[in-house]
């Protein structure tokens, strides 16, 4: 797993998205490349912003019982799972445009550092480690960027 607070693996991932093109065809999956990223972008957007709207509490509670662990344990994403509706990209993208946004939040979170996330709520988990946050982070963009052959 990749500590995308790290200077050396957060560029080794922006260089793996540095390796992807308009033309990068997935392995698996529905998505094409720049929605890919912009499904990407989401984890961040939730994290760093407020474009979403938190999940009420009962939804919360059954996300903390039943999808916390696999989006912050060390067990890989299955290929073709499930998303939740608000990853969910289904228009089209563009492909230089969620390609820089993905890379800026990867710095940006980089910069923030691990001790800024520790503790910090998630929009569906509730408080995280700064291991569970690197990893929820990691694990996502490795994820894609396998599909993708990268």
């Amino acid at each position: 797993m990749q500590n995308l607070f790290a200077s050396k693996d957060a560029q080794a991932t922006i260089d793996r998205i540095n390796n992807l093109t308009p033309n990068s065809q997935a392995q698996w999956g529905k998505m094409n490349v720049a929605q890919m990223l912009a499904h990407c972008n989401v984890a961040y957007d939730m994290s760093l912003t407020d474009q979403y709207s938190k999940p009420g509490s009962f939804k919360k509670f059954m996300l903390k019982m039943f999808v916390k662990n696999a989006g912050v344990g060390p067990k890989p994403y299955p290929k073709n799972g499930r998303t939740a509706p608000e990853f969910v990209i289904a228009n089209e993208r563009d492909f230089e445009t969620e390609k820089k946004k993905l890379v800026d939040y990867i710095i940006r979170v980089k910069h923030l550092g691990g001790a800024h996330f520790n503790g910090k709520e998630s929009h569906s988990f509730g408080a995280l480690t700064e291991t569970e946050w690197n990893t929820m982070f990691s694990k996502h963009l490795d994820h894609h960027l396998t599909q993708f052959g990268v």
